[in-house]
């Protein structure tokens, strides 16, 4: 049976930059998480850090102006602390003063008079073959050069790993999500920021219309390779799971060719490392904790 009729506009492929960065580093790894929905491992204490920070950088402004403090900040990262994926109490403890300490000593560099355009604002934008919708940690509203109002797309990051201008201007997510902000707030947006917390840094950059056309251009292709993959599973390769789990030579083959694997030095932290063989024979067991910095 064919989706749409003889003439009629083919339906929007629905994604985000998440489900297109996941296609783009592994195939595979996207039917688990989008299609097959595979059971995954153990959280990471990683990520629980980074999602109680987030939490916290966005109730605090929510708070009252006089309330938006760095006192406040920790309190509700304590508050709403994560517990999940640490070695056990001691090391959740240690972690969520750490945390508490970082979320404190960020906003104590912000104007808490400065309401930000938007805080987790969620922003869409549609092209002829896709409609791409995602969540803006915060969206800060500034003066230009030339006076006028310009949005700043700024997005929080907890992890190891300081970054510089080039990941700023590489990220396909915040080109996006520029594009998505100017459609959505219908404000001039061309500036983004990657502010990573541990280090106090800010990486940036200003793009063009070129940049952002080659960003929209290169997540249309990888839209449409998988928008292409999932028409192949709602074809018949789902139908073709279960032979594939019970050692089917033929259905692994087809289902493999349409979702390959892309086995690297992710694969030790890839949340379905265990469905995998591939990705087990390049990659190493880790614990949940081993991804807090030193």
């Amino acid at each position: 049976m064919q989706d749409t009729l003889d003439g009629m506009p083919r339906k929007l492929f629905t994604c985000t930059p998440t489900r297109l960065d996941t296609w783009l580093s592994c195939p595979r790894k996207y039917r688990f998480t989008y299609l097959d929905r595979r059971q995954k491992g153990l959280p990471w204490a990683h990520n629980s850090v980074g999602s109680s920070v987030h939490n916290a950088l966005r109730d605090w402004w929510s708070l009252p102006v006089d309330r938006r403090t760095p006192d406040s900040a920790e309190e509700l990262v304590a508050r709403g602390w994560l517990t999940d994926g640490f070695r056990d109490d001691g090391q959740s403890s240690e972690w969520c003063d750490r945390a508490a300490a970082m979320a404190a000593s960020y906003v104590a560099g912000l104007d808490p008079v400065d309401e930000p355009a938007g805080v987790e604002r969620t922003v869409a934008t549609a092209t002829h073959g896709m409609a791409l919708s995602g969540r803006v940690d915060r969206i800060d509203r500034r003066r230009s050069d030339d006076g006028g109002d310009e949005l700043v797309i700024v997005d929080y990051k907890t992890g190891r790993r300081t970054l510089d201008d080039d990941d700023a201007k590489s990220s396909l997510a915040l080109a996006v999500y520029v594009v998505a902000a100017r459609r959505t707030l219908r404000t001039r947006t061309r500036r983004v920021e990657l502010h990573h917390l541990p280090s106090g840094t800010v990486a940036a950059h200003d793009h063009t219309e070129e940049s952002l056309e080659r960003h929209l251009g290169r997540a249309e292709a990888i839209a449409g390779e998988a928008a292409a993959a999932d028409g192949a599973w709602r074809g018949g390769l789902s139908s073709r799971a279960e032979d594939a789990a019970q050692g089917d030579a033929d259905a692994i083959e087809a289902i493999d060719a349409a979702f390959p694997p892309a086995p690297g030095p992710m694969c030790s932290w890839c949340d379905f490392r265990r469905h995998c063989p591939a990705g087990r024979e390049v990659s190493t067991d880790l614990s949940p904790w081993d991804g807090l910095a030193g």
